[in-house]
């Protein structure tokens, strides 16, 4: 038998010892009342079913196990950097443009977006993740980390910048950030593989070209740039930055408003995929559109960083909590049954006619 336990075996014996002890007094008390004591106390039986109960919240909090149990899995030593574009153009609604000639509604960019992330970090197992987002700026939202939760969690917070405050971006503005995360985790593990995705629709918005990637070619060993959007456009809503309801159909968001107008009629953000296919290029990576009828396609982690790790049969022991669970669960049944027992006796107890001789 193996313990792991939830909580310091100390503080287990300090939580479960009192109440297993007023559970025993309670007991023993109920055997010398005897079964005729009183109909509407406790017996003996249900507190020695009450004293199992306790003992198994002990033993849960304990996690026993037997060993035996094999874990082989597949660890990569790589370092996951994702730049995210935030501008205004990623909430434009033709993700799913087939929808809307159906009679429904396209999704925004950042849906696609958020369903792709995802994929990488599965793709990617044991896998150190950045998450980077670039607008007017650029910013380093999440530090390397193994908590692939973290990465989807900040991924799907995400907001586009204000519509108002948008003074034009630069596809290119993320390359110093790039570079430097790249650098700085070369620096502190310099055995470990790094990889690059970008994700964006290449809408250039300022006049000045794109800054250059070339720098970050030589730091990394793989990735992709994702592209969203379509040539016919798609209509984009006001991101007002208020905190209000999420639609949660990808159509809407907190902070979102009425579409964006230009000369009369909704302004429509189109893909740029030769920029798009440049940066890939500079990057020395893939470049995919993205499509919702389309599964994406991951490079494989290299091949020098990529190991299946043979765990200790004995570090890996076979859980049996699950079976101490179903003994609680079978105990707390039986007492809300008694329960409910008590309730409708009492309920009809107090709704007895009384034995008077008139009528009311």
């Amino acid at each position: 038998m193996i313990l792991q336990p939830v909580l310091a075996p100390l503080l287990v014996i300090l939580i479960v010892l009192p109440v297993l002890g007023a559970a025993v007094w309670m007991l023993v008390g109920a055997a010398r009342r005897g079964p005729s004591a009183g109909s509407s106390g406790a017996g003996p039986v249900i507190w020695a079913l009450r004293v199992v109960l306790v003992l198994a919240c002990g033993v849960l909090l304990l996690r026993p196990g037997v060993p035996g149990g094999h874990v082989r899995t597949l660890a990569s030593a790589t370092d996951v950097v994702i730049a995210i574009d935030t501008t205004a153009s990623m909430v434009a609604e033709d993700w799913n443009a087939g929808a809307s000639t159906k009679g429904g509604t396209a999704d925004q960019r950042m849906a696609g977006v958020r369903e792709d992330v995802r994929r990488i970090a599965e793709t990617y197992p044991g896998a150190r993740f950045a998450l980077i987002t670039f607008d007017a700026n650029a910013v380093l939202r999440l530090p390397l980390t193994t908590d692939t939760g973290a990465l989807v969690s900040a991924v799907e917070v995400l907001q586009p910048e204000v519509t108002r405050q948008s003074k034009g971006s630069s596809i290119g503005i993320a390359n110093a950030l790039l570079t430097q995360t790249l650098q700085n985790a070369q620096k502190a593990s310099p055995d470990r593989a790094r990889m690059v995705f970008y994700l964006g629709d290449g809408e250039q918005t300022v006049s000045t070209e794109p800054e250059p990637f070339d720098s970050a070619k030589k730091l990394i060993s793989g990735g992709g740039v994702l592209g969203y959007g379509t040539d016919e456009g798609g209509p984009m809503r006001e991101t007002t930055g208020a905190v209000g309801p999420s639609t949660g159909s990808g159509t809407g968001s907190a902070g979102a408003g009425q579409y964006i107008q230009y000369q009369g009629s909704d302004a429509l953000s189109r893909i740029d995929e030769k920029n798009l296919q440049r940066i890939a290029a500079e990057l020395g990576v893939t470049y995919e559109h993205r499509t919702t009828d389309a599964k994406i396609t991951l490079p494989p982690a290299p091949k020098s960083t990529t190991a299946y790790r043979e765990d200790d049969p004995l570090t890996q022991p076979t859980d049996l909590s699950w079976i101490v669970a179903l003994v609680i669960v079978a105990l707390l049944c039986a007492e809300i049954a008694r329960a409910t027992m008590l309730i409708v006796r009492m309920r009809g107890l107090s709704v007895r006619p009384t034995s008077s001789g008139g009528d009311v």
